[in-house]
């Protein structure tokens, strides 16, 4: 097994696939959906979507010959025609004067309750608002709900009043308040409306924090459209709420009755039924039906990527890039899955446009500094070190403390690795923290760095007094192990690796190499293959450790049983080392057409692979 190698790869990869596919819940897609429920300044009120259900399909022939400016114009004179006529005294200007002087020098208390007054004297929804944003800068929450619960009553008919009073009361858990707004705007929605409205309803009080009393008014609310789908749907989340998985599912399938092509009631029903096999053959008939169906074929790509079927997860979001060739979520999934295939073209080909895509669009506030990463390492895979360097140049100053660690670890990796290993450690002990588990992994680095330049002597020292200094460190203790063996020193590696067998006992890492050195040197054979069957237990689907297991087969003279195991290997992870060994396995098979074949690809990606110069120089193939 290449130890090393398996270290060596990005653990981003596999953190990064389970980001990616986090399967699709109905919950997800609503809040997806109905991103504009109203809970903060930015994002759309109830009114708003109730209004543009009503009002807007009276009023659309007419506004849509107006342009912005007009509608603004528009919207604006109507909000004054219901502003009440309040004539401003000399008294009051004085009274709104001092407030706010006072309430810009940092006073809010006194402010606050002057213009709350005021508003509560004239009836002028203006001073409510005003008092509230003074509430809110002084982080009163419970001032905040009374000035917004009076902006409101002073001006129901306000989008922008009802959006506040709403997410406040939602936070402050006073939905009680809320009920009859709620009843009316779903009694004059229209049809076509009352349903987005009802999963605004439903999403609204799943913020609240007494989630009975949410439950029972939703289900009030709800009551007068029983038979609808959208209704159908809320009932079912409300069961699985409850863990009555029987009533979730019976209400999910009356749902996609109501609505056949309902992607939302075919995902409630998929998301009831603990069958996957099922969950696949319900989406599979949806999408022969309805192929527009983009949601469900998403979460139908993210299925399968959960049942490890990455080729068609592929085609699936390949599909659905295909009409969407600007989804950054679906790039995205590309590329994760491109590299999960060991397709590096393709791989770099969706990270960039995912790149390129959030460049396009500032306002996405998804962070690209992963993309970047994996970018940089694929570049870095085909020696294009400069382009590796570009990647890491474009990672945001603003991303999390730990990605821009990780981005500066890489820097100092592919700088040395150009061969300038002064300006890596430079650029090294520029590299400041106070966190332990951050300090080991930069003296981890420092030694990988004179490592790679040669200096294994001057690398060991580092690493010994690494450990000394973070001897509850299974990374640094692993890592030093590794070198210990470079420079046989196998009795430190054992020592090391059993220490960190205590220490982490779910390590599989840890078992697989000592196994592995012990297959390597051809001694305890036995013990290796235990060693390796523990790690590969835990780790299945890990293509190091089955090279692991076909090289100690190998070892022990079963050659069937070791192709078979490389063959998986090779298939999973196109390494050089595991090339190699498949490659031994099948000369001594006879097959050396095949073993050269192998050999020469290992060649062109890693000549320098002490494994692949050692096996050639004892073989001596004619490549």
């Amino acid at each position: 097994m290449s130890v090393e190698s398996n270290q060596n790869i990005n653990s981003d990869f596999g953190l990064a696939l389970k980001n990616a596919f986090a399967i699709v819940t109905v919950s997800g897609l609503l809040a997806g959906l109905l991103s504009g429920c109203a809970v903060s300044p930015q994002q759309q009120s109830l009114a708003a979507g109730e209004q543009a259900g009503s009002v807007q399909q009276q009023s659309a022939p007419q506004e849509a010959e107006l342009d912005e400016e007009e509608l603004a114009a528009k919207k604006k004179a109507e909000e004054e025609a219901r502003l009440p006529k309040v004539e401003l005294t000399p008294v009051m200007l004085e009274q709104l004067m001092k407030a706010e002087f006072a309430f810009r020098n940092g006073d809010w208390q006194g402010p606050y309750l002057t213009v709350y007054n005021l508003a509560q004297r004239t009836g002028d929804p203006r001073l409510a608002r005003r008092a509230a944003e003074m509430a809110v800068a002084a982080k009163q929450a419970d001032d905040t709900l009374a000035a917004v619960r009076l902006w409101y009553q002073l001006d129901p008919e306000s989008d922008e009043a009802t959006q506040y009073f709403v997410g406040m009361a939602v936070t402050s858990d006073k939905i009680a308040e809320l009920e009859p707004i709620f009843e009316q705007r779903l009694r004059e929605a229209t049809p076509a409306r009352r349903g987005v409205l009802l999963f605004q309803v439903q999403q609204l009080l799943g913020r609240a924090k007494d989630k009975e009393a949410a439950i029972a008014m939703l289900e009030r609310l709800i009551a007068p459209y029983d038979n609808t789908m959208e209704a159908r749907v809320v009932r079912a989340q409300i069961a699985l709420v409850r863990d009555d998985k029987a009533l979730a599912r019976s209400e999910a399938r009356a749902a996609l009755a109501a609505k056949p092509d309902a992607e939302i009631a075919l995902l409630m029903l998929a998301q009831t039924t603990e069958d996957e096999a099922q969950v696949v053959a319900l989406m599979q008939n949806f999408l022969k039906s309805y192929p527009k169906a983009n949601d469900v074929r998403a979460a139908y790509a993210r299925v399968l990527v959960n049942r490890k079927d990455y080729p068609a997860a592929r085609r699936e979001f390949e599909l659905l890039v295909k009409g969407q060739p600007d989804n950054a979520a679906h790039l995205y999934a590309l590329g994760i899955l491109a590299t999960q295939m060991n397709d590096a073209l393709g791989a770099e080909q969706y990270f960039t446009r995912f790149v390129e895509v959030l460049g396009r669009n500032p306002d996405d506030e998804r962070d690209p500094s992963r993309a970047l990463l994996i970018l940089s390492q694929l570049a870095e895979e085909r020696n294009d070190l400069v382009g590796a360097l570009q990647w890491l140049d474009k990672v945001p100053e603003g991303t999390d403390p730990q990605t821009r660690f990780n981005t500066q670890l890489r820097r100092v990796h592919l700088v040395g690795k150009g061969g300038d290993v002064n300006s890596a450690r430079r650029l090294l002990a520029e590299i400041k923290t106070d966190d332990p588990a951050r300090q080991a992994q930069l003296m981890a680095a420092e030694a990988q760095l004179l490592r790679e330049a040669g200096q294994l002597q001057e690398a060991y020292a580092v690493m010994e007094a690494a450990t000394e200094r973070f001897p509850k460190n299974p990374d640094l203790l692993y890592d030093f192990a590794l070198l210990a063996e470079k420079l046989g020193k196998v009795d430190v590696m054992e020592a090391q690796l059993r220490e960190v067998m205590a220490q982490a006992p779910d390590n599989h890492h840890a078992y697989n190499a000592l196994g592995y050195s012990l297959a390597e040197r051809n001694v305890r054979l036995q013990e290796a293959y235990g060693l390796i069957a523990k790690a590969l237990d835990m780790a299945p689907d890990d293509p190091f450790i089955m090279d692991s297991m076909g090289w100690i087969h190998y070892r022990m003279g079963n050659l069937a049983e070791a192709e078979k195991f490389l063959r998986r290997a090779y298939d999973l992870r196109k390494d050089p080392e595991i090339a190699v060994h498949l490659g031994e396995v099948l000369w001594q098979k006879g097959d050396k057409s095949a073993a050269e074949k192998l050999w020469r690809e290992a060649r062109a990606k890693d000549p320098q692979n002490d494994t692949l110069r050692t096996t050639l120089a004892r073989l001596r193939p004619a490549l």
